[in-house]
Order: structure tokens, then C-alpha cells, then sequence
């Protein structure tokens, strides 16, 4: 199951649909060990694609070097379909590299409604976990 405090999930959708037609992507940082989403930290789609998503390297690295220096790690790494529905492509399986995270996606493909789902990918597996909202700050 993922929590997600409710201002980090408006700024997951926000970035998503401020990107549309493009994907969107970022990632929400925690204590290391904690699986707890504290930090939001959208990213740069560095291939400006509305079918496909790459952190920029320079970006990436930056990212890695502050998680190291506050303890953190990537809780959540997120994107958004702007076509499609939320459920991973088999480029999303492929490239699910970071072990433990939550892989959310949100669809942009229609404009009112959002669809916005949390999953778990493990050796190429695909597990739906569900979503939970919370007004305040998630604590563990």
C-alpha cells in the first residue's frame, strides 16, 4: 500500500497535467529504510515525449548526490500517460530500476478526470497496490 499526503498528490497531478501533451516525471524522496514519501521533487523529461519518459543524466545525478547527503532514497518514482491508461508500459517494466520503490502513474488522457494508480515491479512483475490520500503529513 502506498500513503501519500494529499499536497504531494495534487503536485504529482499538477505536474502531470501542466506537462500534457509531454509525460511528465519525478520522483517523492524519503528517510532511507522508511518507505515513507516525504519530498517532492519533479524532474525534467528529457526526451520531451508524449510516449515516453527519461530523467535528464545531469539531473539524475544531482538527484542522487542530495539523496545521498540527507540519508534519503526514491520512495515513489512517478509518470504520466498522456493516451493511455495508468498501467505500466512494457518500456516502464524494462526500465523499473529502482528496487522497493512505488512506480505511480497518472493518465492525462482525460482532461477532467484523473486516473492515478501505485504499482510495485519486481523481476519484471507487475503487482497493483492500492492508493491511500491522507490530509496530513504521513507518519510512520
Amino acid at each position: 500500500m502506498l500513503s501519500l499526503d494529499r499536497s504531494t498528490y495534487d503536485a504529482i497531478v499538477a505536474h502531470a497535467r501542466r506537462d500534457h501533451p509531454d509525460e511528465a516525471c519525478g520522483v517523492v524522496a524519503g528517510p532511507a529504510g522508511r518507505d515513507r514519501p516525504e519530498r517532492f521533487i519533479p524532474m525534467l523529461n528529457a526526451a520531451r515525449s508524449p510516449t515516453f519518459y527519461e530523467f535528464e543524466t545531469g539531473e539524475k545525478l544531482q538527484l542522487y548526490r542530495e539523496l545521498d547527503d540527507r540519508d534519503e532514497e526514491v520512495v515513489v518514482v512517478y509518470h504520466s500517460h498522456t493516451a493511455t491508461e495508468a498501467y505500466p508500459s512494457r518500456t516502464d517494466i524494462a526500465n523499473a530500476g529502482e528496487a522497493g520503490a512505488h512506480f505511480v502513474l497518472v493518465s492525462t488522457r482525460d482532461a477532467v478526470d484523473t486516473e492515478f494508480r501505485s504499482f510495485r515491479i519486481v523481476d519484471g512483475t507487475v503487482t497493483e497496490e492500492h492508493v491511500t490520500v491522507v490530509d496530513a503529513a504521513v507518519s510512520a
